[in-house]
């Protein structure tokens, strides 16, 4: 049976765990705070006979830490299909797993979900155990890659051709010929971009989209550069600039890899940093200039560590973020609280000029990055 010491040990951050008996996969589950979830599996098995039965099966709880919520989500699928655990299967009120399913074998293959992964004409995807997280991954993906989601072939554009989603989108019959064939061989390559993405190859993918972002900025046709370059910002913000990869354990997020990678990024601007097990993240919001607060999120060794954030009720409101920030670092370093390594504020040079003259006064000399959310 799994022990409060156990679960004490879990990291509180985004990633699977997986409860076994010895070797044995009982359940498998996502999360974005691991911990806190093994901890209420735990307080409802008084109550749930599906939750007892796994605590009083079980005598390990394994974890493998995520870059984002949908590398979980992909790793969290991958891994139920690998390992059939059964109290994932079992107490579903008669219901099965979700499946994305593309119809290959059509000349415009539109994508949707079923609860059947036994249709030899189609690719499936899965399985997935929550209706809005399939639907979150759907939405992410389209964002990036547009495709058709209608039930039935259709006979004019869709709504969704017109806000960029579905295109080019099969319902345009007024095309014909070489017109027509240009079209299909376009929208059958993006659904294999889409099926690189399901995959797990997300760098191929990204891979493509900067080839045809510079390929469009040479021929100055800079409209449809700038269009693809948000594309390629939207993916790269989604899989946190990592990579996840067709399951494998030592794919998983690597804390100490991340490190280093960061270390060599920030070479090039602060090359004196010799550590980075302590990084804080600080972030300003308000509701039209009122209640305004401020985050601080902190990573111990490249993992989230929930415990030391911390949240400031802004005592000035209705001023400018450079006022919101210096109070924020000023009250932060006024606390007897363990000093980072780097300091990251959501904002582009003006807030690191004006930070960095805060640290400045205050005598804490902290190295300190920006990130803008459109360079």
């Amino acid at each position: 049976m799994i022990t409060n010491t156990q679960i004490k040990s879990l990291p509180q951050t985004i990633g699977i765990y997986l409860f076994k008996k010895e070797k044995e996969y009982l359940y498998i589950g996502k999360s974005l705070n691991i911990r806190d979830r093994v901890q209420n599996h735990k307080e409802r098995s008084d109550i749930d006979a599906k939750e007892k039965a796994i605590l009083e099966n079980s005598n390990v709880v394994d974890y493998i830490i995520c870059s984002s919520e949908l590398h979980a989500l992909i790793l969290e699928s991958q891994l139920i299909q690998k390992h059939h655990p059964p109290y994932n299967v079992i107490w579903k009120d008669d219901k099965s797993y979700l499946y994305i399913k593309i119809p290959i074998k059509d000349p415009f293959p539109r994508i949707s979900l079923t609860r059947r992964d036994d249709d030899g004409a189609a690719l499936h995807f899965g399985p997935y155990s929550s209706t809005r997280d399939v639907r979150f991954l759907l939405r992410s993906i389209r964002k990036v890659v547009p495709f058709c989601t209608q039930k039935q072939p259709i006979k004019k554009p869709c709504f969704y051709s017109k806000i960029g989603l579905c295109n080019p989108c099969p319902g345009t019959r007024d095309l014909k010929g070489r017109a027509f064939g240009a079209m299909r061989k376009q929208y059958r390559a993006q659904i294999r971009k889409v099926i690189s993405l399901l995959q797990g190859r997300a760098e191929t993918v990204l891979k493509e989209l900067r080839t045809q972002i510079t390929s469009h900025a040479q021929a100055e046709e800079f409209e449809e550069s700038l269009e693809l370059r948000n594309k390629l910002f939207h993916l790269e913000q989604l899989i946190h600039l990592r990579s996840f990869e067709r399951f494998e354990y030592n794919n998983a997020y690597d804390p100490q890899m991340a490190l280093e990678k960061l270390k060599g990024i920030l070479d090039r601007i602060h090359p004196t940093i010799s550590s980075l097990a302590r990084i804080e993240c600080y972030d300003i919001s308000n509701l039209m200039q009122k209640e305004a607060t401020a985050s601080m999120v902190v990573a111990t060794d490249g993992i989230l560590d929930k415990a030391e954030y911390k949240r400031f009720k802004l005592k000035e409101t209705g001023v400018s973020d450079f006022k919101m920030l210096t109070e924020t670092i000023t009250r932060r370093m006024s606390n007897n609280w363990e000093l980072p390594d780097l300091i990251v504020i959501d904002g582009g040079t003006p807030q690191v000029v004006t930070i960095s003259g805060v640290l400045k006064r205050l005598n804490c000399d902290i190295p300190l990055i920006g990130i803008a959310k459109r360079p």
